[in-house]
């Protein structure tokens, strides 16, 4: 599994929502077991069937995420884009892009509440791993044009503002 994540790093989320696989200790996994392993232990599913059902979710990860430069270029033209930062609250006052909203329980029922359906926003994390996540519940959601930064806001900081600090997590 620990290869299949490195190539496929939303296949966790996939066969979690999909199989209900490796979401909590009851269904999980661990690194060193195959795929097929898994598949065998979680009621004999089709190998073939999961790893397709692996590709194609990691095909529409990639459709989620939004390049800090493109990201950058459609604010610099003006365009009508919400930026919703997802890290704690002491990580958004160390550090954030201008404009930037940090996601609080009124700021989420105000999203699913109020917001335009159609509204474009962008979903901005530290360094990309939670915000493919926050992206798919607002798409499951009926929110179609919710995006997440590829890289977040460490991505953002190298590849377009460096004078946003970096910083690490411990």
């Amino acid at each position: 599994m620990q290869e299949v994540l490195q190539f496929f790093p939303g296949a966790q989320r996939t066969l979690f929502r999909k199989y209900h696989i490796g979401g909590c200790s009851s269904c999980g996994f661990s690194p060193d077991e195959t795929l097929a392993g898994v598949c065998e232990s979680n009621g004999g599913l089709p190998l073939n069937e999961v790893l397709e059902r692996i590709r194609q979710s990691h095909e529409e990860d990639a459709r989620i995420l939004l390049e800090p430069a493109d990201l950058a270029k459609r604010l610099a033209k003006g365009e009508d884009i919400r930026l919703v930062d997802i890290r704690s609250r002491e990580e958004f006052e160390a550090v954030h892009i201008d404009d930037s909203l940090l996601l609080t329980q009124p700021l989420m029922q105000e999203i699913l509440g109020s917001w335009n359906n159609d509204q474009r926003f962008v979903i901005i994390d530290h360094q990309g791993q939670k915000g493919l996540d926050a992206a798919a519940y607002y798409l499951g959601h009926g929110m179609p044009n919710v995006h997440a930064l590829r890289g977040g806001i460490d991505a953002w900081s190298l590849e377009v503002d460096s004078t946003i600090r970096r910083y690490t997590l411990n």
